[in-house]
């Protein structure tokens, strides 16, 4: 009787081993949920390479007619598809993540941004979107390039995928500080690039 137990209980054990690479195999080649990473690249530099100079500031001193303050290109692949709008928020990432440029209110149709926006409150391109006034080395609202002529600093560029079509809290008079806060409250994904300079 005993050993009838053991035999039953061995083809029991067989049975199960030889179920269980099936039963992984089926699991293996389930269909799995299409997904695609929220990226951000730029034409200009890649992930952690040199910015080019025209993107450098023309206002840190010099006469080098190669920086031109000219903000690079960048576009964005797989963002959430819950997204209402857009946001770039740039930091230097070595002088106390100084921010140096904040563009927002970026339509949701928009997957990328031209070199040189506009230096205005409402640029030209994209259409419906508004930059940050800049107070530091410059004044002007948008973009300021990098400005470390003595070191190599890092700086980072971060899309941001927003809940709201439009930031209505932010206005002409809003600090990057403030800009950001509202961006980063606001963000349901992100993705960024950085470059040297």
């Amino acid at each position: 009787m005993r050993s009838a137990k053991v035999a039953l209980c061995a083809l029991l054990v067989t049975g199960a081993v030889g179920l269980s690479p099936t039963t992984a195999s089926s699991t293996a080649s389930a269909p799995s949920t299409p997904w695609n990473a929220f990226a951000l690249s730029s034409p200009a530099f890649v992930d952690g390479g040199v910015i080019p100079k025209v993107h450098e500031c023309t206002s840190g001193g010099g006469n080098d007619p190669a920086k031109r303050n000219e903000s690079p290109p960048l576009t964005w692949a797989g963002a959430p598809t819950a997204a209402k709008s857009y946001a770039i928020v740039m930091r230097d990432l070595d002088n106390s993540h100084l921010i140096h440029w904040v563009i927002y209110d970026i339509p949701a149709s928009t997957t990328a941004l031209p070199q040189n926006v506009d230096h205005t409150y409402r640029p030209s391109t994209p259409a419906g979107a508004r930059q940050v006034y800049y107070r530091g080395s410059a004044s002007l609202y948008g973009y300021q390039g990098p400005c470390s002529p003595s070191t190599v600093n890092t700086y980072e560029f971060v899309v941001h995928a927003l809940n709201q079509t439009s930031l209505t809290r932010l206005n002409s008079n809003s600090s990057t500080q403030t800009a950001a806060r509202e961006i980063v409250a606001a963000s349901i994904g992100s993705a960024r690039i950085s470059g040297e300079s």
